[in-house]
């Protein structure tokens, strides 16, 4: 009996220690016919094939955009795409997304596509990392453009995002880290928005990846998933503060929201000021020919992309996009149609201001979010775009890098920066951040628009001065060349940078080539891109919100970080 029981020891000795060594190994439970299993199937099919692309989006039989897709599929264009050259090895990419065009979309002086049937065509090529972006004349049966972008990446579709949370809530990994099971885990947050995480395939956006994100008691456990390799290339966990209560469940007006903001361009004059404006499906509130008292000053001024880090060392965070409700995979969609303020200061009117707001599900709860966008127009000639972060995201180490271009008007304009106690014309295109060594001309100006040989605008530094809470931007500013027939950001983009590099590699250094062009005297693009930093400390609360109860019921507490510069017409 003893024998019997040191041979039964024994044994369950050896199984211990094998479940010990093969506990740690990452395990997808998988059917037979599994969404992961389908995928890869799917890649393997269509790798055989003469083109080698996924086209998994589902229409209506009869829907336009399903021939749209075909055109493009076939178009001899493509074939650059489809294959390596010298080798003639198959490489993968896929349709993430076919659309109506919109005003956003149209690029140049003149309209690219203004049949009642234009589409917009975006693909991710995953052997090269970037977007081929293309638009489809349906009335003519024509492409009228196709266009690759180099480290570009569409927004994620929903099938896609799909397989994503089914990866992470079916990896025993993922789920032992989280602490349940797989039957008992919930549903995860943000599986549709881009990411990021040093030392593996996703560090610098080589993969695409995303982070279904856990939110359990007052932490958050981020499942960063690779939809190249198709598997979990990491876990991290934040903390998001105590779990607060969600508000009131907004109602997205989202047929109004399109037919009046997100299809058409709407025009508004005030106090001078005329411009027009429209949403984007993925750059936010766009405003356009913008004129003082007649006279152009700005083109074209929207919010690109907001980059969310949570770690300076192990860079994971969030690539997120802000626009219309409908036909976007925009993480935080706009809910509520734009509206005007006035800006009173000292009891006096001194201008007007126009206010977007963007909500996540859920918000003020953890890894939800809340961005705002005011365009600031003043009687005397200012204008400050401003964009800011109302909180909460999903931690409490938050770093976030919003990206906004400026088009200048006009063809001769030059960037001159304060140094060296002088201005100083900037001759190629370049960038700077702006630290405790940057010179200030009158101890705010940091930079001046020259155009026609002639100082126009001054460009005023944010630093906290500005009576919304901001506590100075810390910002990099670019300047590059604006081509009228290039596409460098004219066009509605999806995001154009990683989310979590801490340097100037934020998006915009892309079109500052290998060889940057001379800015002197002709059309110029600023874009100016913040560094503002969360906090949960009691009392020093920023770029955060909870929720809090007041008078029986929860209400959102917030503490906004608002930033932007701020030009000034120069007599």
């Amino acid at each position: 009996m003893n024998k019997i029981f040191k041979i039964s020891f024994f044994l369950s000795l050896i199984i211990l220690v094998h479940f010990r060594c093969t506990a740690d190994k990452r395990l997808i439970s998988t059917s037979s016919a599994s969404p992961l299993e389908d995928r890869q199937k799917q890649i393997a099919r269509t790798l055989l094939t003469r083109t080698p692309i996924l086209n998994l989006l589902e229409f209506d039989k009869k829907d336009l955009r399903n021939e749209a897709a075909d055109l493009i599929i076939q178009h001899e264009s493509m074939n650059e795409y489809y294959f390596e050259k010298g080798s003639n090895k198959p490489m993968l990419s896929e349709i993430f997304s076919v659309s109506k065009m919109r005003a956003a979309d149209q690029f140049g002086n003149g309209k690219s596509c203004e049949s009642e049937n234009c589409f917009r065509v975006e693909i991710y090529h995953y052997a090269t990392n970037g977007l081929i972006m293309a638009v489809v004349d349906m009335e003519e049966k024509k492409v009228l453009d196709l266009s690759y972008f180099a480290g570009f990446q569409p927004d994620i579709p929903p099938h896609l995002g799909e397989l994503a949370k089914w990866i992470a809530s079916h990896d025993t990994a993922v789920m032992r880290t989280l602490g349940v099971s797989i039957s008992e885990q919930n549903e995860p947050r943000m599986a549709n928005t881009k990411t990021a995480l040093n030392n593996t395939k996703c560090q610098r956006s080589q993969h695409l990846c995303v982070a279904p994100t856990y939110v359990k008691g007052d932490k958050a456990l981020w499942a960063i998933i690779d939809l190249t390799d198709l598997k979990v290339a990491g876990m991290k966990w934040t903390e998001v503060g105590t779990t607060g209560m969600a508000i009131t469940e907004r109602l997205v007006q989202n047929e109004k929201m399109m037919s009046c903001y997100c299809e058409i361009e709407n025009q508004y004059s005030k106090d001078g000021w005329e411009f027009n404006y429209t949403l984007t499906r993925s750059d936010g509130l766009r405003i356009t020919d913008i004129k003082y008292l007649g006279n152009p000053l700005f083109d074209d001024v929207k919010m690109v992309d907001w980059h969310v880090s949570y770690s300076n060392t192990e860079g994971f965070g969030y690539s997120d996009a802000i626009g219309c409700p409908e036909y976007s995979q925009a993480a935080v969609v706009a809910i509520e149609p734009p509206y005007f303020e006035t800006i009173i200061e000292n009891n006096d009117t001194i201008g007007f201001k126009m206010v977007q707001k963007y909500f996540s599900e859920g918000w003020p709860t953890p890894c939800s979010y809340n961005y705002q966008q005011n365009f600031e127009f003043y009687k005397d000639g200012s204008f400050r775009p401003v964009v800011g972060s109302l909180g909460r995201g999903c931690g409490n180490d938050g770093t976030y890098r919003p990206v906004t271009r400026i088009a200048l008007s006009g063809k001769k304009n030059t960037f001159q920066n304060f140094k060296n106690s002088n201005w100083q014309d900037w001759k190629k295109e370049q960038w700077f951040l702006e630290n405790e060594l940057t010179e200030y001309s009158e101890d705010r100006f940091v930079g001046r628009i020259i155009s026609d040989g002639k100082p126009r605008l001054y460009v005023e530094a944010a630093k906290g001065q500005f009576n919304d809470g901001g506590r100075g931007d810390k910002a990099y500013y670019y300047i590059t060349k604006r081509h009228d027939n290039k596409n460098e950001g004219e066009t509605d983009l999806p995001t154009i940078g990683p989310c979590c590099n801490t340097d100037h590699h934020q998006g915009p250094e892309k079109f500052i080539e290998s060889t940057p062009e001379a800015t002197e005297n002709t059309g110029i693009v600023l874009w100016y891109v913040p560094q503002l930093k969360n906090d949960n400390s009691p009392g020093a609360e920023y770029c955060w919100a909870e929720s809090v109860l007041e008078n029986g019921i929860y209400v959102a507490k917030v503490f906004p970080c608002f930033s932007g510069p701020k030009f000034h017409l120069i007599p």
